[in-house]
């Protein structure tokens, strides 16, 4: 399939975005929970909740480039008892509109304990919606049966894993840049046990669909089942929309390096600016920024993988 930069910034950014919203989420509930009265992290807590909305907005309206009709987006909602996107649009939306609740009860309501009793539910609940939006987003390419490679199984516990990871790091960012007391060393050091985590399984991923071979054979494809079919005159006589779509080649030595690559960013990157840091070459809050840069580009270059390697069944007849 095409890697359009479209979709691979729309998968990026608002899956950063919705994990920083969970984990955001996560941490207001908790601290409601345990009685937090105290308004000493709101700034925290705002800041986090913003940045979280503006980069799963910037990410999803990312997405409006891939449309032919961007203004006809909207119908999508209509589908959601069928169709993924539409849950993703619908739960995009709740999530939204649970998150400006979170900021209003932050900025307005004074402190006390039914500010807490709110804050604890609406923390719990934007935290599982912005799961369940990139679940819905992973679900839009894994129920997709004529692209194999995405019908993996893995496919949306690595969506979830990269949502959470990217968005730990701009928590962690926040958090290393507005309480000045607090050490990255712990930060970084959970990033990159995630970061190896979430390496191991994309090798899992990557090994299984480079051994499950082409997604069907010529003469399968033609109604010959174990016969070899040859192409004796192409369907076409120039570019169409299925060779620029869905017909997409890349070479395995370079999907090799990009795979590479994309491995040592998840894990190097925090552990790289946890050694900076310890040396005073970079200040607490430079070596977060580094460490969420790096996992950012990892990210964004698996999304390029997870597309660019990806074979629609139309291929057998091209």
């Amino acid at each position: 399939m095409r890697p359009a930069l479209s979709i691979i910034f729309f998968t990026t950014l608002s899956g950063a975005g919705y994990g920083l919203l969970a984990w955001t989420g996560i941490a207001i509930a908790l601290l409601a929970l345990r009685g937090g009265l105290s308004t000493a992290l709101d700034g925290v807590q705002f800041a986090g909740v913003v940045l979280g909305l503006v980069l799963s907005t910037a990410g999803l309206l990312s997405s409006l480039g891939h449309l032919g009709q961007p203004r006809r987006a909207w119908r999508a909602l209509s589908q959601w008892r069928t169709s993924w996107l539409s849950r993703e649009g619908v739960l995009a939306i709740a999530t939204a509109v649970t998150a400006l609740a979170v900021i209003a009860l932050l900025v307005w309501m004074p402190a006390g304990a039914s500010r807490a009793a709110w804050l604890a539910l609406l923390g719990l609940l934007l935290a599982v919606q912005a799961l369940a939006t990139v679940a819905c987003t992973a679900m839009i390419y894994a129920s997709l049966k004529p692209i194999p490679a995405w019908r993996h199984p893995l496919v949306v516990p690595v969506y979830l894993l990269f949502a959470l990871l990217t968005g730990l790091a701009l928590q962690f960012l926040v958090m290393a840049a507005m309480l000045r007391g607090q050490g990255p060393a712990m930060m970084l050091a959970s990033l990159a046990i995630l970061g190896a985590l979430l390496a191991g399984l994309k090798w899992l991923y990557w090994l299984a669909i480079d051994g499950a071979g082409a997604p069907a054979a010529r003469g399968a494809a033609l109604g010959l089942p174990g016969r070899d079919a040859r192409v004796f005159e192409h369907p076409h006589t120039e570019a169409n929309y299925i060779t620029r779509e869905m017909v997409f080649a890349v070479a395995r030595r370079h999907a090799l390096r990009l795979r590479i690559a994309t491995s040592l960013a998840l894990v190097a990157a925090p552990l790289l600016a946890t050694l900076l840091v310890a040396t005073a070459l970079l200040s607490p809050v430079a070596g977060v920024l580094l460490a969420a840069l790096g996992l950012l580009a990892a990210a964004f270059v698996e999304r390029w993988l997870f597309f660019a390697q990806a074979r629609h069944v139309v291929s057998a007849y091209y």
